[in-house]
């Protein structure tokens, strides 16, 4: 097998997910060249896996077809010769590439009337009994096996920090005067919705508890642009500007890749960027709410989840159905603290 093409997941947590995969198929085929296509969003996840030779990157935006643009990066992708190509999304577009490209084999799950174009493929699980995404990912990898096999890869998602990202973020630490032993990161924002995020009024008590214990800890708050408004009412709610830092939007992937990478410690909800934080092997505490650590947890042994497991979680909906989001309300910044000083 010379080359193997991945058609990589739209979400940052889903492609972290991923690497075990990678991981699988390089020890499968040591000799083969993986390269991966992926959108701007998610391709620094992908610069942080040592297998991957090469990113390719795509200006692809959610429910476009791009019709266009996907036949001409499938005529860029034929003139590489790749024998195999894993389509990790489960949707009609992501198919579509690898189809036009003549890539022989193409491998996922069935789905969005895929028939065809994927001709390698297992069925979809349903959402009642979902096994851990790591291990939803790597099962594609037997497909190209005569038979199945034990493998004694590792199931546990590692990333790298970029010597240039991580050169950026010390940079930008320097310029803020902030020691990078001292640093603590929260990620308060959740794309999926409310009933992933812990609230704002938490993060800042857990922020004061942290400073009154260490006056010199700097904590940064980290996220995407959706998440500045979030991080300015933390901020707001501490009053104590000088030491927590908002950073959300004005920081690359690969550069909140390196600073997560030097922290001290990170606190986030269940999203993209705790599986991060897991992947690097940061210590760091974890808060669900609506979703399932069952199925989704970070893969780390520095990892601490808290889950208050109420009869009415997981629930999935992107709003409390019940109205009063026990599920993270309850869950109080004392606790939170005294798990995270189980991690130092």
């Amino acid at each position: 097998m010379q080359g193997i093409l991945i058609i990589a997941p739209n979400w940052i947590g889903d492609a972290v997910m991923t690497q075990p995969l990678l991981t699988r198929l390089k020890a499968q085929y040591p000799e083969s060249k993986i390269d991966v296509l992926a959108s701007t969003w998610v391709a620094p996840i992908y610069r942080a896996c040592h297998e991957v030779s090469e990113v390719i990157e795509a200006k692809f935006e959610h429910q476009q077809l791009q019709w266009r643009l996907r036949k001409q990066l499938a005529r860029d992708l034929q003139s590489k010769n790749y024998q195999a190509c894993f389509v990790l999304p489960n949707s009609f577009k992501s198919a579509l590439i690898p189809w036009l490209a003549n890539i022989p084999f193409r491998i996922g799950y069935r789905g969005e009337l895929r028939y065809g174009l994927i001709n390698l493929s297992l069925d979809n699980p349903s959402k009642v009994n979902r096994p851990p995404m790591v291990e939803h990912y790597l099962a594609l990898s037997q497909l190209l096996r005569d038979k199945e096999e034990n493998s004694s890869s590792a199931v546990r998602p590692t990333l790298n920090v970029s010597s240039l990202a991580k050169r950026s973020v010390e940079q930008k630490l320097a310029g803020a005067n902030i020691n990078p032993k001292s640093l603590f990161v929260f990620c308060p924002g959740a794309e999926y919705g409310p009933t992933k995020r812990w609230p704002t009024k938490h993060f800042a008590q857990l922020a004061k508890n942290i400073l009154e214990g260490d006056a010199n800890a700097q904590i940064i708050l980290l996220g995407g642009k959706g998440d500045q408004e979030i991080a300015q009412n933390i901020q707001a709610e501490t009053g104590l500007h000088s030491n927590i830092h908002n950073w959300c939007g004005s920081t690359s992937l690969d550069e909140a890749i390196a600073l997560i990478g030097i922290a001290k410690a990170v606190v986030s909800n269940d999203s993209g960027l705790m599986h991060i934080a897991a992947a690097l092997k940061t210590p760091q505490v974890a808060i669900f709410g609506s979703s399932d650590p069952a199925h989704t947890p970070p893969l780390s042994d520095k990892s601490k989840v808290l889950w208050l497991n109420l009869p009415c979680s997981p629930c999935h909906q992107k709003i409390c159905p019940l109205g009063h989001l026990r599920c993270l309300n309850d869950i109080l910044p004392q606790q939170v603290l005294a798990t995270l000083n189980t991690l130092q």
